[in-house]
């Protein structure tokens, strides 16, 4: 049986009856976000919100469960909403692995925030929170390739940092990135040829241009107020298959430029219009 219940109906219900004292393990959709949990300082906000990750997720292999409810779950959907904490990033991937390996998994989204306002962030913050990022990726593989929906914001990463993010996630989709800074030393070249991710969000990036190499599934991407002297034009935002068919159509308003994937029997010249 599958509950659709949210988290806050589930403990409500928990509190109200010890019958239902169980509810809140058996989800099979799990959505946690930081801004719902409180503490004195961003350190212990998050330590509240990984103490309820690692309590609502199945945590050892189901035959070893020694709850029959718990060992019956599988959890479906999977969102988190959570700042870059150092501390408590190898628990959550921890919780997410053992959640995932279950095998019934079939949305898992990752939405990182940084623990104060982009204003407020330094240059060397932003680095050390790409950095601690990447680090993430890095100490918990099985939970990156599980990822279907990935959204970054106020980090600066490196040359290669997303392409390597992306060839690793597997089973990624959508990838929205916000205020972040690309690299500065080259462009960011993406060539990610088993990727199945079809959607690209770029929203107040900073970058030299993007190149897109080989994206075979992608058909949609967006870049949205660019912060850069020379923002990418349209044409750069267009590639080609090994074929010489246009892959992408583009149309650049204010402040943004959007491509659409040109359906194989409309290729034509990539155009630029005016929205």
């Amino acid at each position: 049986m599958e509950l659709s219940l949210s988290l806050h109906e589930a403990v409500r219900a928990g509190a109200v009856s010890t019958r239902w004292r169980h509810l809140p393990h058996q989800l099979s959709r799990v959505d946690l976000d930081v801004d719902d949990f409180q503490g004195r300082a961003p350190l212990e906000t998050m330590d509240a919100f990984t103490g309820a990750v690692c309590r609502l997720l199945p945590t050892c292999p189901p035959a070893e469960c020694k709850c029959d409810c718990n060992s019956r779950r599988s959890v479906k959907t999977l969102r988190l909403r959570f700042h870059l904490s150092a501390p408590n990033l190898s628990s959550i991937g921890r919780a997410v692995e053992d959640t995932v390996s279950r095998g019934q998994t079939e949305c898992l989204e990752f939405e990182v925030i940084p623990p104060a306002s982009d204003s407020d962030l330094t240059a060397v913050e932003r680095t050390e929170l790409g950095q601690q990022f990447m680090l993430f990726s890095h100490v918990c593989p099985i939970a990156f390739r599980w990822l279907t929906d990935l959204s970054l914001t106020s980090l600066d990463l490196g040359d290669a940092d997303l392409p390597n993010l992306m060839g690793a996630c597997d089973k990624l989709e959508h990838l929205s990135l916000t205020s972040c800074r690309l690299g500065w030393h080259s462009a960011l070249e993406i060539d990610v040829p088993n990727s199945i991710i079809q959607s690209l969000d770029f929203v107040r990036c900073s970058c030299m241009r993007i190149e897109l190499v080989s994206v075979p599934k992608l058909t949609h991407l967006m870049c949205e107020s660019w912060n850069s002297e020379n923002p990418p034009a349209a044409p750069r935002l267009c590639t080609s298959s090994s074929h010489g068919d246009p892959l992408f159509s583009c149309r650049v308003g204010a402040g943004a430029v959007r491509a659409e994937r040109v359906p194989h029997n409309e290729c034509h010249e990539p155009v630029a219009a005016a929205s």
